[in-house]
Order: structure tokens, then sequence, then C-alpha cells
């Protein structure tokens, strides 16, 4: 048994309706009235996706699965494909099933896999990674001085388009959040 307060990306949960992955979670502490966390979660069994909240004070049933860091080796029409460094054991996690963290997914990227029943449920990707400006338009005289909050649209390498500030060029490596999707800073 468990409290929500335990509930994070890739936690296993049980209840009356199956085995429940979580996707997504937002911890919420409202100004008046208990706090509570908001979830979106998939069914492992149908694959169903349900949006739902769990109240501070409920226990819930988290079930015991395998974390183990992999390596990325590559992606085909089957899906992405992990390897243990370890056993040597490989996995494959469906196209589907990958989400927003595959644009992040470089050869050789070392993630973490959530594990349950030999069946990879979750890729977690590093939270900060580091990627080279591969298409940047030029700031324009007088506007990286201008201060703000103005930003300019870059991509980065595989075709990641993000937000920078206006004085990022081409050619220059930047930290991006991968939670977020969002610029941290320029890379050093």
């Amino acid at each position: 048994m468990g409290s929500p307060n335990d509930i994070k990306k890739g936690v296993v949960i049980r209840d009356p309706q199956g085995i429940w992955l979580v996707v997504e979670f937002q911890h919420v502490n409202p100004g008046k009235g208990a706090a509570f966390v908001r979830t979106r979660i998939k069914n492992l069994q149908s694959g169903k996706m349900l949006e739902t909240t769990y109240k501070t004070s409920e226990t819930i049933e988290l079930v015991a699965v395998e974390r183990r860091d992999m390596n990325f080796l590559y992606s085909d029409a089957s899906g992405y494909t992990f390897m243990d460094n370890e056993t040597f054991e490989q996995v494959t996690m469906p196209a589907d099933e990958m989400g927003d963290d595959a644009k992040y997914l470089s050869e050789g990227l070392k993630v973490n896999i959530t594990m349950f029943e030999g069946r990879p449920l979750a890729v977690e990707v590093p939270r900060k990674m580091t990627f080279k400006v591969t298409e940047s338009m030029d700031a324009v005289a007088g506007n990286t001085a201008s201060g703000g909050n103005l930003t300019k649209e870059v991509t980065l390498e595989g075709g990641i388009k993000i937000r920078v500030p206006l004085f990022i060029k081409q050619g220059e490596s930047v930290i991006v959040n991968t939670e977020t999707g969002e610029y941290v800073e320029r890379a050093k």
C-alpha cells in the first residue's frame, strides 16, 4: 500500500479495474481544501487511457516494477529498441507507447526503463540534455540588446524545434529540459 504522494511518472497502480501505469501526474495543493494528485493513467491490459484524481488521504496499491538502465540502439517499424549493458538483453517498445520522449532519443543514449513482467512500460530520458542548433535565423542588429523575453524558433539535432533567446546562433549547443521541452541555458 502507498500514498498518492508516491505517484510519479512510471509508477504502476493496481485497483479493481486493473493495473495502471502513470503517464502524467500533477500534485495540486489548493489554498483551500485538501491536496490531491491529478493523474493520467493507462490500463496495461486494454491500453485504455483515463484521467483521475487521488486525494492525499486515500491509500493506493503500488505494484512492484523493475527499473533498468539501458542504452537506446535504434528505431524501426517495430518500435524503439534498447539494450541492457550488463546482460546484453534487448527490449523493444512500440512507437505508439513511447510518447513525446521519442524525439530526444539518439544512438547510445542512456535511459531508465520501467519493466513489468518482462515488458517495457515507460522510458525515462535524462531531465536535461544538450543539443546542437542546426538551423537558426540570425538576430537582427539591435534586437539582441533589447532584453525582455524575446525568442526565436530554432531546429536542433534530430529535428526538435524549440524557442530560444535571440542571441543563440547556429552551431551552438543548448541545454533543453526534456520534461517541458523548453530551453534552459546555453551549453558551456
